[in-house]
C-alpha cells in the first residue's frame, strides 16, 4: 500500500454506530426541541405591526438620550430610572450590546417598546405603552446534541480551532481531565470522544456550548471514560465520574494561578540579606504572575476572610472543611463576600501588590489541622466519592451514554502506514 503523508489530525463530528444508516444525514440529535417562532415573531411581539429600528449600544450613548430621541417624554424616562432599578438599571447599559426600538406605525414613530439584548438568550423588555412595565425574558432555546471524535496529531486546541468547534469545548474537556491528563503533553494518535449539547436561538443562531455530559479519552493508549453526575444535590454541585464510580476530581489544584510562576517555596529556615541573614520563616507559596490575572479558589469551601489586613494586603481565606483552609494574599481585588460559597477553580480575585510585596504574585498558604505546611508536599486527598446510595442509579444513568461513546467511530484519516489504517478500522469496528 502507498504510504500517505501525514496531516494534522483535527476534531471531526460523526455519527454513532446506531445512526450509521443515517449516515449522510445532519448526526445532530435535537433534544429538548421547542416550537418554531412566527417568522414575524420576536421576544413575543409580532413585529409587523411596528417599525423596527435594531443597533447595538455605541459609546456616549444613554438610555435617556434614546428614548428622547425617539420621542420618549422625559417623565416617563425619569420613572423608569427611578422605579425599575431592580430589574433594569438604565445606568448599567453596556457599549456593544444589542436593543431593538420598536415605532408606533405612524408619522409620529414614536418608541412604543425597547428591548435590551443581555446576552444571547436573556434580554430585558420596556415597554412604553400607557403604563410602563419592565420584565426579563428569555429567547426560545433549542438543545442539539453533538457527537465529537478525534485522533491527535498536534494540539487540542489548534485541532478545535481548525475545525470551526466552540473553543470551550476545548476547554470543558480540559477541565473535565485537568487531574488524569497532561494536556501539555498528549501524544500523537491520543483519542477522544465527546458528548454535549450546543444552544440554539431561533433554530439558527449559535449560542454556545453546554457542559460535557459524557467523554472517552484514551492517553497514552490508557482509556478514561468521564460522566457529568450531580453528587450533591443541595448544592446542585456535578462532578466526573468514571465507569467504576470514582471521581475524576481532586480534592485541591496544585497551585491558584492557571499560568504562573513558582517563585518562592515554603522555608521554615530563610534567611533574607537585607535583614541581616536573621531566620524569616516563609509560610506560603509564591506564584508570580502579571497583575490582574485571575486566582482561582484550589477546593470547594466557605469564604471566611476577605478583607485587607497589613502586610497580607487584600486577601481571602477559605474553610474547605474541619481540616483544611486556604488563603490567598496581596490581591488586586477580591472577587468573593464573607460567607459566600466557592467551588473548586471559581475565581476568587487577581494578582496584584498589595501589602508587602516586591513584585506581582499570590501568596498560597495552607492550613492542615490549624497549622501552616507545605502544600506541595502534602498527600492530597482525592474529591468526595460518589455516595453509596447513588450508585445503582448512576450506573443506570451511564450505562447509554457509554453505550453512546463506544459507538462513535474516529474519523478517516490518512495514515502513514496499512498497520495504523488496520488498527483504526479494529477499533472502528470496521474492516
Amino acid at each position: 500500500m502507498q504510504k500517505y503523508w501525514g496531516i494534522i489530525l483535527a476534531l471531526t463530528v460523526m455519527v454513532s454506530c446506531k445512526d450509521a444508516e443515517v449516515q449522510k444525514k445532519d448526526i445532530a440529535q435535537e433534544i429538548g426541541e421547542v416550537e418554531k417562532p412566527v417568522l414575524n415573531e420576536r421576544f413575543g411581539f409580532n413585529l409587523d405591526e411596528f417599525y423596527v429600528k435594531l443597533d447595538t449600544i455605541k459609546y456616549g450613548d444613554s438610555f435617556g438620550e434614546l428614548m428622547q430621541q425617539h420621542k420618549v417624554d422625559y417623565p416617563k424616562v425619569a420613572a423608569i430610572s427611578e422605579n425599575f432599578r431592580d430589574s433594569f438599571d438604565v445606568r448599567k447599559i453596556r457599549v456593544g450590546k444589542p436593543y431593538v426600538i420598536l415605532q408606533s406605525k405612524d408619522t409620529l414613530a414614536q418608541a412604543q417598546v425597547f428591548i435590551y439584548e443581555n446576552d444571547p438568550i436573556n434580554y430585558t423588555v420596556v415597554d412604553l405603552r400607557d403604563t410602563v412595565k419592565v420584565y426579563k425574558n428569555k429567547n426560545k432555546v433549542k438543545y442539539v446534541q453533538r457527537e465529537v471524535s478525534g485522533v491527535i496529531e498536534s494540539s487540542l486546541s489548534e485541532a478545535i480551532l481548525q475545525q470551526g468547534v466552540d473553543y470551550n469545548v476545548t476547554h470543558n474537556l480540559a477541565n473535565v481531565y485537568a487531574w488524569t491528563i497532561d494536556f501539555s503533553r498528549l501524544q500523537k494518535n491520543d483519542k477522544f470522544k465527546i458528548i454535549y449539547n450546543e444552544k440554539y436561538i431561533n433554530d439558527t443562531v449559535y449560542a454556545g456550548a453546554e457542559p460535557i455530559e459524557a467523554a472517552y479519552f484514551q492517553h497514552n493508549g490508557k482509556p478514561i471514560y468521564a460522566f457529568a453526575y450531580e453528587n450533591d444535590s443541595l448544592r446542585s454541585i456535578v462532578d466526573y465520574f468514571d465507569e467504576n464510580a470514582n471521581n475524576l476530581r481532586r480534592t485541591f489544584l496544585r497551585m491558584p494561578v492557571e499560568y504562573g510562576r513558582l517563585s518562592s517555596r515554603y522555608n521554615l529556615k530563610r534567611r533574607i540579606k537585607y535583614y541581616g541573614y536573621k531566620l524569616r520563616p516563609h509560610k506560603g507559596t509564591d506564584y508570580a504572575a502579571p497583575i490582574g490575572t485571575p486566582i482561582m479558589a484550589t477546593a470547594d469551601g466557605t469564604v471566611v476572610e476577605s478583607t485587607r489586613r497589613g502586610g497580607n494586603g487584600k486577601y481571602v481565606k477559605i474553610r474547605h472543611n474541619g481540616t483544611y483552609s486556604t488563603q490567598y494574599l496581596h490581591m488586586k481585588a477580591q472577587n468573593v463576600k464573607k460567607g459566600q460559597f466557592v467551588r473548586q477553580g471559581d475565581v476568587i480575585g487577581w494578582i496584584g501588590m498589595t501589602g508587602n510585596t516586591g513584585g506581582p504574585h499570590v501568596c498560597y498558604r495552607f492550613w492542615k489541622n490549624g497549622r501552616q505546611v507545605d502544600p506541595l508536599k502534602e498527600e492530597l486527598p482525592q474529591a468526595e466519592p460518589l455516595h453509596d446510595s447513588l450508585k445503582e442509579d448512576y450506573f443506570t444513568y451511564i450505562s447509554t451514554y457509554k453505550e453512546q461513546l463506544d459507538c462513535i467511530i474516529y474519523p478517516k484519516v490518512l495514515l502513514e502506514n496499512e498497520e495504523d489504517l488496520l488498527t483504526l478500522n479494529q477499533e472502528n469496528g470496521t474492516e
